[in-house]
C-alpha cells in the first residue's frame, strides 16, 4: 500500500468520520417547559419583586427573553392546542373552551404536532406532565408523536369520572387546602396516567411537580446519545397548589411564591442535569406558559405585571406571557421584543431540525428561528388573531395596534340588542391598554376589522374535525 494511497485513505475517513460527526451535532435537543396560569409579571427576570427564579432567569441570562410572545388562546386547552400544531385553535376545532372529565372530544390524531415532526427526525419524544387535549386512550400523547407519557390528562381541579365532589373553590378554599396538604388525596379525584393506564388514583400533588421532573431528567439520561424532545407540561401553578413537604411555607399568602419558586428549583434540577451530561451546548430549552394569571384566586393567583387583567380574557393579561429560551446559536443575555409565539414553535422547530411539514396541512404559525437567534430584527409575524376563551374572534393585533371588539353578554329580560364595545390601544405607547382609541382612529379601526374577519373567515373555512368519541358531541 503506497503512502500516497494511505493518505487518500485517511484524508476520506476523516472526511466522513467528520461529517457524521457534524450530522449528529447539526440535531438539537428540544425542551419545552409549559406552565400552567403563570402570569407575565412572576418571574423575577420579567420583574417581579416578590418571586425568586434564579434558575429562569439563567435561561434568560444565557440565551434570549421574548416580551411580546403571544398564546392562541386565554384557557388550558385551546393554548396547548395551538403549541402542539402551530395552529389557531379555531383551525384544529379545539377553540371551544377547555375540555372536561366527560368532554367527548380531543385533538385529532391526524394533526401534525411538534411530537410528530421530531419523532419522523429520528427523535426520542415524552410528554411528563398535564396533556389536556383529551383523556381517551385514542387521544392521549401517545397517539400524538410521543413515545412516552406520565401526567395528569387535564387540569389538577378535576375529579375522575364525572368531575363531581370538589372543595370549594375561592381563594379561601385554596386557603383550607393549602393548610391541609393531606387534602391532595382526601378532598380529590384526580388521576394520573402512564401511558394510558391510570396508576394512581388521586394522585398525590404534592410531589407531582418534582416528579415530573424526575421522570425527564431519566429520560434525558436515557437517551444522551440520540437526539431528544421533552415536552414538560407543569400542572401548576393552576389551582389547587401543593408542593412538598421539605420546602412547603405553611402560611397561605406565599403559596403561590412557594409554588413557583419549587417549579423554578425543578428547572435548576433539569439545566444541571444537561450540564452534567454535557448536553447543555446543544439542547434548546424553551419556558413559557399556557396562558395568564387567573387573578381571580388572589395569593393563590399570580400577577400580569404591567399588562391589563389576566386568564380567560383577550387583554394582554390573558395572552401575552414571559418567554426565555436558551440554546445552540441564541445569542446571551440578548431581549426580543417583536411579535411572536407558541403557534411558531413548530415551524421554527422543522426549520431548525430538518424536515418539511405536512403540505396538505396549513398552519397559522411562521418560521422564527432567525429571530430566535438575533439574525433578524423584525418579526416574519404581521398580525395575531385574538380569540376569546370560547373561541369567538374578539380582535386583531397588527404593528402596535391592537383592536378588540367583544360582544356584550345579552340581557335575558330583552330582546334589544346590545352594541359590541370597541376597543383601539397602541400597546407600544400604552401597554396596559388603558386608552381606547377608537373614535380617534377609525380609519384603524376599519382596517383592521377588515383584515380580521377576512384571516377569520379562512380558517372557519378550512377548519379541521376534531377527534369525537362514537357516541359523543362536542360541547
Amino acid at each position: 500500500m503506497t503512502r500516497q494511497y494511505l493518505q487518500t485513505w485517511w484524508i476520506f475517513t476523516f472526511c466522513v468520520f467528520t461529517c457524521v460527526s457534524q450530522g449528529d451535532a447539526a440535531q438539537p435537543n428540544v425542551i419545552l417547559i409549559f406552565a400552567d396560569d403563570q402570569g407575565y409579571g412572576d418571574l423575577s427576570c420579567f420583574g417581579s419583586e416578590t418571586i425568586n427564579t434564579p434558575h429562569i432567569d439563567r435561561l434568560a441570562q444565557e440565551g434570549r427573553k421574548f416580551t411580546n410572545f403571544m398564546v392562541a388562546s386565554p384557557v388550558c386547552t385551546p393554548s396547548r392546542a395551538a403549541l402542539m400544531t402551530g395552529c389557531y385553535p379555531k383551525r384544529v376545532g379545539m377553540h371551544q373552551h377547555v375540555l372536561f372529565p366527560t368532554s367527548k372530544k380531543g385533538l385529532n390524531p391526524s394533526e401534525h404536532t411538534i411530537a410528530d415532526h421530531l419523532q419522523d427526525q429520528g427523535y426520542a419524544t415524552a410528554c411528563f406532565g398535564k396533556w389536556h387535549l383529551g383523556y381517551q386512550p385514542e387521544v392521549l400523547p401517545r397517539a400524538h408523536g410521543f413515545d412516552t407519557y406520565f401526567g395528569i390528562p387535564y387540569s389538577n381541579d378535576m375529579n375522575y369520572p364525572d368531575n363531581k365532589e370538589r372543595p370549594k373553590g375561592g381563594p379561601d378554599g385554596m386557603d383550607e387546602l393549602w393548610a391541609d396538604p393531606e387534602s391532595t388525596l382526601t378532598k380529590w379525584k384526580t388521576p394520573l396516567i402512564e401511558d394510558e393506564e391510570i396508576i394512581e388514583l388521586p394522585v398525590d400533588q404534592r410531589t407531582i411537580t418534582r416528579r415530573y421532573t424526575q421522570k425527564a431528567i431519566d429520560f434525558i439520561t436515557e437517551n444522551k446519545a440520540k437526539p431528544f424532545f421533552v415536552y414538560l407540561p407543569h400542572s401548576m401553578p393552576h389551582i389547587p397548589l401543593y408542593v412538598p413537604d421539605d420546602v412547603r411555607n405553611p402560611d397561605p399568602l406565599y403559596a403561590y411564591i412557594n409554588t413557583i419558586e419549587h417549579i423554578d428549583s425543578e428547572v435548576g434540577r433539569l439545566l444541571e442535569t444537561l450540564d452534567d451530561l454535557k448536553l447543555a451546548d446543544n439542547t434548546y430549552v424553551l419556558y413559557t406558559t399556557d396562558n395568564g394569571p387567573w387573578l381571580r384566586f388572589k395569593h393563590h393567583g399570580g400577577t400580569a405585571g404591567p399588562l391589563r387583567d389576566g386568564k380567560g380574557t383577550t387583554f394582554e393579561g390573558g395572552q401575552r406571557v414571559p418567554c426565555v429560551l436558551r440554546g445552540p446559536g441564541i445569542p446571551a443575555g440578548s431581549v426580543c421584543h417583536e411579535l411572536t409565539g407558541t403557534i411558531d414553535v413548530l415551524p421554527t422547530l422543522a426549520a431548525l431540525v430538518g424536515g418539511a411539514l405536512p403540505s396538505q396541512h396549513r398552519i397559522d404559525g411562521v418560521d422564527m428561528s432567525p429571530l430566535w437567534h438575533g439574525k433578524k430584527e423584525a418579526s416574519s409575524r404581521e398580525e395575531f388573531l385574538y380569540y376569546s376563551s370560547h373561541g369567538v374572534l374578539e380582535g386583531i393585533r397588527q404593528g402596535p395596534w391592537k383592536l378588540l371588539v367583544k360582544l356584550p353578554r345579552q340581557n335575558r329580560n330583552t330582546r334589544e340588542p346590545k352594541a359590541a364595545e370597541v376597543l383601539l390601544f397602541n400597546l407600544e405607547e400604552d401597554l396596559g391598554e388603558k386608552e381606547n382609541l377608537a373614535d380617534k382612529y377609525p380609519v384603524v379601526v376599519s382596517k383592521l376589522h377588515t383584515i380580521m374577519d377576512a384571516l377569520d373567515a379562512e380558517i372557519t373555512s378550512n377548519a379541521r374535525p376534531p377527534w369525537f368519541e362514537d357516541d359523543g358531541i362536542a360541547e
